[in-house]
């Protein structure tokens, strides 16, 4: 009884310091940023994306050789290699995590470098080849602080936090090559300075947020139609305030995202701008400054990071349901890292990935994983397209898989790799979720609904 009394004194302790949770969640510190040279370091707000190699991309604006930032590649064991260190020569600094293209390279931003200073979009490959695609100039926006991301058109829409005619910040689309088209300028009343990436949703529009503008000048959420036709959805005012991350679609259909300023927050919007505070972080413990968006985990919760707060003021992961259920899955303390910026996200294997900005080894950040139980799935690329359309599939396991169906309609499909397979939209199938059959770990179910284009 002593030696049982003993255990659950130290258990508790471990849980206070957050080195263990109860309820059973395992932490892992991967990778101390810094270790060797020409590691990314201090890794700011973004994302993190899976590769058809199974592998995970990121950036990071500093460190690299130059120390002006680096692409890497992490296996899902920690495993880290620098792909491609920018200079101050050519397109530096980049910002806001990458995207996966439908041919298997990366886009991302940088805030500075090209041609005017302004800013570009550029691509990388998995091996670490560079290419320039645009440098913003001004009338078509500067300082792009997100990546772009795939339209069910297959080209590339995204964001400017200033620039256009008003300097408010603009959105445009881009195909493979490069060439951009501005869709929208802000010019302050329909929102200024969007930081954030776009959403697609399952409507086929694209929804985003805004740090100013507005009504009341305390940033908007807003909807976008791939054509450019701008719909203000809310205005903040009193309470939560100035988003600045992207926002995320739940299994309801309603998009949620998060508030660092003022009130800091978790809202709900739906797409006719029904608006509501989720939960309000107002228990220091609970963790502050939620700085990151969130990740819509396979439980159909939300997970997601505050930067500082929780027992120890280094940041915590929380766990929040669509009904607003809010429960910190891990508080850093400082040794295994602190300050999350970086958006978490979830492995296909069901595992959570993340990065934070200060603490490990060298106080230059980590990269971690947290294994919360929950179910491995299929992602797809891109998560719409009509019928005959060639979708493409990231998981794991696929070798032998048996059977690929839309909303349950078989589809005709190739496995070109155990983490890729490509299938084709098949004749009747409705906007739903797409399932892949496997030897080794039975159904797959993606994690997001797929739309079928008319």
């Amino acid at each position: 009884m002593k030696d049982k009394r003993i255990l659950i004194a130290v258990l508790t302790i471990l849980s206070l310091l957050g080195l263990v949770s109860a309820h059973g969640q395992t932490y892992t510190d991967l990778y101390n940023f810094g270790t060797n040279p020409g590691d990314p370091v201090q890794p700011q707000p973004g994302n993190i994306v899976q590769g058809r190699d199974g592998n995970l991309y990121s950036v990071s604006g500093r460190g690299g050789s130059d120390s002006n930032g680096a692409a890497f590649k992490v296996t899902p064991n920690g495993e880290l290699s620098v792909i491609y260190s920018f200079t101050f020569q050519g397109p530096s600094y980049p910002t806001g995590g990458l995207t996966l293209g439908l041919d298997g390279n990366f886009y991302g931003a940088t805030q500075s470098g090209g041609t005017t200073g302004l800013g570009t979009i550029y691509k990388v490959t998995p091996s670490g080849t560079l290419t320039l695609l645009h440098s913003f100039s001004g009338s078509d926006g500067s300082y792009p602080t997100a990546p772009p991301v795939l339209g069910t058109d297959g080209e590339f829409y995204g964001t400017t936090t200033y620039g256009g005619t008003g300097n408010g910040g603009t959105i445009y689309k881009m195909t493979l090559s490069g060439n951009l088209t501005t869709l929208h300028q802000f010019s302050g009343p329909d929102g200024a300075g969007p930081y954030a990436a776009l959403l697609l949703g399952t409507d086929g529009n694209f929804y985003g947020t805004t740090a100013g503008g507005g009504t009341n000048g305390s940033g908007t959420v807003f909807k976008i139609t791939q054509g450019g036709v701008l719909t203000s959805l809310y205005s903040f005012n009193t309470g939560p305030a100035n988003p600045q991350t992207p926002l995320v679609e739940g299994n309801d259909g309603a998009y949620y995202g998060t508030t660092s300023m003022n009130d800091a927050s978790v809202f709900r919007i739906t797409s006719a701008g029904v608006f509501s505070v989720l939960y309000q972080f107002s228990n220091f413990s609970d963790g502050e400054d939620p700085g990151s968006s969130m990740v819509l985990g396979t439980d159909g919760a939300f997970y997601g990071t505050a930067s500082m707060g929780g027992m120890n003021n280094n940041g915590t992961i929380y766990r929040i349901t669509p009904e607003g259920d809010y429960s910190v899955m891990y508080t850093f303390d400082g040794t295994a890292g602190s300050c999350p910026f970086v958006t978490p996200v979830q492995h296909t294997s069901g595992l959570l990935y993340g990065d934070t900005y200060q603490g490990g080894t060298q106080e230059l950040g980590v990269l971690y994983s947290l294994d919360n139980s929950l179910e491995p799935f299929v992602s797809l690329l891109p998560y719409g397209g009509k019928v005959g359309a060639t979708i493409q599939f990231l998981g794991q396991g696929f070798t032998g898989a048996t059977q690929v169906s839309f909303n349950g309609v078989p589809a005709k499909f190739k496995v070109i790799e155990d983490t890729f397979l490509g299938a084709i939209v098949p004749s009747g199938a409705k906007t739903g979720f797409v399932t892949v059959t496997t030897p080794g770990s039975g159904v797959l179910k993606s994690n997001h609904k797929f739309i079928v284009v008319p």
